[in-house]
């Protein structure tokens, strides 16, 4: 049984927002831990990044399809996955479920806070 178009959706754009948390967290994690070294950088980042994917994956699959991204959602319309007219509204939710977040991340990568065990006023780890 196939969820509504609702819930679809909502669980695209939850999706998506936490996609890209664990994307941009993933990075601000590994460029800090590896000292400067970009392969450890890397590796860290792919790492935590696919860690993260899997239960995104698993949560929202049963859902929505998670498709998480809208390259997704047209080759899955494209290969007769999807119906095009259910097309736009995942677009749509893919698109406009992270944007809430984005302030987040973005003061993170702004904040400046004397100690690293501290909390900036922001609320987001400090460097």
């Amino acid at each position: 049984m196939q969820a509504d178009l609702g819930r679809r959706l909502v669980a695209e754009a939850l999706g998506t927002a936490f996609l890209l948390a664990i994307v941009i967290g993933s990075g601000i994690m590994a460029e800090r831990l590896a000292g400067g070294n970009v392969a450890l950088a890397l590796l860290a980042n792919t790492v935590a990044t696919g860690a993260g994917l899997v239960p995104l994956l698993l949560s929202f699959g049963p859902i929505s399809g998670a498709h998480l991204n809208p390259a997704v959602t047209l080759a899955d319309a494209a290969i007769g996955g999807r119906p095009w007219r259910e097309v736009p509204a995942y677009v749509s939710a893919q698109l406009g479920g992270p944007l809430p977040a984005w302030p987040w991340p973005t003061s993170c990568l702004e904040s400046r806070c004397s100690s690293p065990r501290r909390t900036c006023a922001r609320g987001c780890p400090s460097s």
